[in-house]
């Protein structure tokens, strides 16, 4: 698995900070944040899907 590194603002690693350890719904910050892009990553496949990108993105990787 990749390892990368991101900047987030206080406010906001706080906010996120309320979801994780005991009583949160995250066991720690990785595993909240793999859950946030991955929910961020359907939801923009879903738009694209409704515009119809979703299937011409699909035609361009079965063609490479």
């Amino acid at each position: 698995m990749a390892k990368i590194s991101v900047e987030i603002p206080d406010e906001l690693l706080a906010d996120l900070d309320e979801h994780v350890g005991e009583g949160g719904k995250f066991v720690n910050r990785s595993d909240a944040i793999r859950a946030s892009v991955r929910k961020t990553l359907d939801l923009l496949d879903e738009i694209d899907e409704r515009h119809g990108r979703l299937e011409a993105r699909n035609r361009k990787s079965d063609d490479e």
